[in-house]
């Protein structure tokens, strides 16, 4: 059965953080880039537009796992997008507060 996502991508779309992990763990790129998405501004849009449709609380749960696995928190998709607007854009605090943490902890990082 062929998928139009990349196993990552897929993962993502469908909220499946265990599976992602695994393949971030057996060395998928945590900064994929698929159909004009990094896999961190798809994660955050996924969880976004399905609490806008739900009305549940925002999860945070791929953003997370992506942010542990080293996603790149400042990299733009290719329509220009950062995680942080996409974030901002539905009101997602909680991602919002994850992104600034790795934000702060790789300029500190820098130095």
């Amino acid at each position: 059965m062929s998928s139009y996502w990349t196993p990552a991508h897929h993962a993502v779309e469908f909220e499946d953080a265990e599976t992602l992990a695994r393949l971030l763990a057996d060395g998928s790129d945590p900064d994929e880039v698929f159909s004009n998405m990094t896999l961190l501004t798809h994660a955050i849009d996924v969880e976004g537009d399905g609490a806008m449709q739900s009305g549940e609380p925002l999860p945070v749960h791929t953003t997370a796992v992506l942010l542990a696995f080293g996603a790149d928190p400042e990299l733009a998709d290719p329509d220009g997008d950062v995680p942080m607007v996409v974030a901002t854009r539905y009101g997602h605090d909680l991602a919002v507060k994850l992104l600034r943490a790795h934000i702060s902890r790789r300029v500190c990082g820098s130095r």
